[in-house]
């Protein structure tokens, strides 16, 4: 197939060549009947704008940064990464963008490649996952002026623009889902991670209290969101006879149940245990695990679009968008399998 020139275009539609270029990159000021007539002899011709030509004409790379603080071999072995990158990717792909991974393998190795970053201009904007407090990054990023969007909430949320899932009701409705099936001494296996993981505890103690149940604090125990992390912090609660358990991840929740069967406890019909997140190993899992699903990829077409809003300084304030959890009833409590939402 014929690849067409700029100038190509211009002489088919009748107009000047700096009036293609400006349609191609999207400048508001020009009549709709000329805008139209030149996008007709585009989408005729097929015609694809040269990159690094638009990125001279518009001062802009169409790249964007994903950073993930995590270590590379936690990215790899989460399936949250793999569904919110997929998300990223998607809404990449639909915008015309290049995706951009920056991945660390220590806390030296990501200051040097943020150096870079904010040294080269090569990206015209980032998305970070907010995989833990305080990250310096951030601040660096925002002193450089670099366009942002968090996935997850920051510590200080006057001036970053992100996206979450709402973690506190996701918290409240697992909590109360244990309430509203009929147990009572509920434990919880937090996370002393990030925000999002602090939200989920707070989800929990509300729920608690809204239902009259008093917090006991030798039902609270703390995992790194890792299976192996599950397994230990349970142990900790079991010999207070828990009726039921809230696990912060699912990850966490299947290494419960591993410890629950090395000691004979049955699901559900000793103890139950709810998770979140609902990726494939809770419904693998035995019993199939109850769970909060959070929409994880849409979490990260979310980011992408908020991404290309500041960019095109459609956002003068930072803008926060929390995306509904929905509660998802399988074999691991009591009572029938439904499904609910915090919408």
């Amino acid at each position: 197939m014929k690849r067409f020139t700029l100038e190509e275009i211009a002489k088919i539609a009748g107009v000047s060549r700096a009036t293609v270029s400006r349609v191609v990159n999207g400048y508001p000021h020009i009549r709709p009947e000329i805008r139209e007539r030149v996008q007709t002899v585009i989408t005729q011709t097929g015609f694809r704008p040269n990159a690094l030509a638009r990125s001279l004409v518009s001062n802009r790379s169409n790249i964007i940064g994903l950073i993930i603080p995590s270590v590379v071999q936690k990215v790899f072995t989460d399936p949250y990464f793999a569904y919110l990158i997929h998300g990223i990717a998607q809404a990449c792909n639909a915008n015309g963008l290049i995706l951009s991974l920056y991945l660390f393998h220590s806390l030296e190795e990501e200051h040097n490649v943020i150096q870079t970053l904010v040294g080269t201009g090569l990206v015209d904007g980032m998305i970070v996952t907010a995989d833990r407090h305080h990250q310096d990054m951030v601040e660096t990023l925002l002193a450089n002026q670099i366009p942002l969007v968090l996935i997850g909430e920051p510590e200080d949320r006057s001036k970053i623009s992100y996206v979450d899932t709402d973690n506190i009701a996701g918290g409240y409705m697992a909590t109360k889902h244990l309430i509203d099936v009929g147990y009572r001494r509920i434990g919880i296996i937090a996370a002393q991670v990030n925000k999002s993981s602090d939200l989920r505890l707070e989800g929990y103690r509300r729920a608690l209290n809204d239902y009259g149940i008093k917090v006991d604090k030798r039902l609270i125990a703390y995992g790194n969101f890792s299976q192996d992390s599950g397994y230990e912090a349970v142990r900790e609660i079991l010999p207070y006879r828990p009726e039921a358990i809230f696990a912060t991840n699912d990850a966490m929740a299947i290494g419960c149940m591993r410890a629950f069967k090395e000691v004979n406890i049955s699901v559900p019909d000793d103890i139950g245990i709810i998770g979140y997140d609902d990726f494939p190993p809770a419904q693998q899992a035995a019993p199939a695990l109850t769970t909060i699903r959070q929409p994880v990829q849409q979490s990260g077409i979310e980011a992408v679009e908020l991404l290309l809003e500041l960019l095109n300084n459609d956002v003068k304030v930072p803008i926060h968008r929390l995306l509904d959890n929905t509660l998802i009833v399988r074999a691991s409590t009591r009572n029938g399998v439904r499904v609910e939402s915090n919408e």
